[in-house]
């Protein structure tokens, strides 16, 4: 019985197919696309005439497990929806893509139980590595991507282990020259929006706002207000931002001052600041952290410091694929960026920005 004929342009074509194109073996089709300095000029010729007329396309995933590598990184992040995250997933992108490995994202809500369950789905997975910027500071949950061998890089995070590399911003210089700008321009009642001090960047910014003080030679109780501000167990958010304005706002005490640590909650300051009628920075000066780009788009541009999101993302890729490196920690330099949310003009940068090794 006679086999119907191949169609001439298969739907999903394979090297076999591309090889009875060009009128070469399989071997050679895979040199072609492996090692073409191994082909001559008018075979690999006919091979890549085949291949454009047929759409082939090659399977990554295939030939990285050739190779004995998955292509994929597992990336765990508190939250994807908050732009310093997804500025630096970009980043990590950006240089997996250069290696030919592709990210899956995930966000842990600061949640340690959600965070242990996407690091055994991962596990799972056998993926290259994982790049996490973890909930907790023991790293109890990076015990099921150790016990798989799989390689883990600490990003957003300080040096906690000598067995893990590690790249972040120094987010105690950066409240801290927050705060020495708000008392350089006059400020004496400063209210504090943080996140839950569960949460390793929330103490580290409050160890920076208190140092910034005793600089000042300014006793905290007669100087600052603090609130944990969360919305529907949620924190670093806009929602959150707007409760801990109005629970500071609402406090005992006229405030003149706000410093919010992130630019969402910064937004949600400035949305609640603006429903009580009060102007910006005449009434309530407000600074934020991180710098992401709608900071510099507001109708009154927010004070932020800022940090190389991207860069630090393209940072901890770095460390993930330089598997034959020691362990290295990257930290980037803050700057803050002053604009008319704290002086009624425009935008003035306030330091560097840079990575130190």
């Amino acid at each position: 019985m006679a086999h119907p004929a191949r169609p001439a342009h298969p739907d999903h074509p394979s090297v076999r197919d591309v090889a009875e194109r060009a009128g070469v073996s399989v071997g050679t089709v895979s040199h072609a696309l492996n090692h073409p300095e191994r082909v001559a000029g008018s075979t690999l010729d006919r091979v890549h005439a085949a291949i454009g007329e047929l759409g082939f396309v090659r399977s990554e995933t295939a030939r990285h497990l050739r190779r004995g590598g998955s292509p994929l990184v597992g990336v765990l992040v508190h939250d994807i929806s908050n732009p310093f995250f997804t500025e630096a997933a970009r980043g990590i992108e950006d240089r997996l893509r250069e290696d030919g490995r592709v990210p899956m994202l995930g966000s842990t809500d600061s949640d340690p139980d959600r965070e242990r369950e996407l690091m055994s789905m991962l596990a799972g997975l056998d993926v290259r590595g994982v790049i996490v910027t973890p909930t907790m500071s023991t790293l109890d949950n990076l015990a099921v991507l150790a016990g798989r061998g799989i390689r883990v890089v600490l990003m957003d995070h300080p040096p906690i282990s000598a067995e893990l590399s590690t790249v972040s911003g120094d987010d105690v210089a950066g409240a801290r020259a927050a705060i020495t700008h708000l008392v350089e321009i006059g400020h004496r009642r400063i209210g504090f929006i943080n996140g839950p001090l569960s949460v390793r960047q929330s103490v580290d910014r409050r160890d920076g706002v208190l140092t910034a003080l005793a600089d000042a030679g300014l006793e905290p109780a007669a100087v600052l207000m603090e609130v944990e501000a969360v919305s529907d167990g949620r924190s670093y958010t806009a929602d959150a931002g707007a409760a801990g304005a109005a629970a500071l706002l609402d406090g005992a005490g006229a405030l003149t001052a706000l410093f919010c640590a992130n630019d969402q909650l910064a937004i949600g300051a400035i949305r609640e600041v603006r429903r009580r009628g009060l102007e910006i920075p005449g009434d309530v000066a407000i600074v934020g952290y991180d710098d992401v780009a709608v900071a510099s788009e507001l109708i009154t541009p927010l004070t932020s410091v800022h940090v190389p999101m991207r860069d630090i993302g393209r940072a901890a890729a770095d460390l993930l694929l330089d598997e034959g490196s020691e362990v290295r920690h990257v930290t980037f330099a803050p700057g803050l960026v002053v604009r008319a949310s704290t002086t009624g003009w425009g935008d003035r940068a306030g330091g560097p920005a840079g990575p130190r090794v």
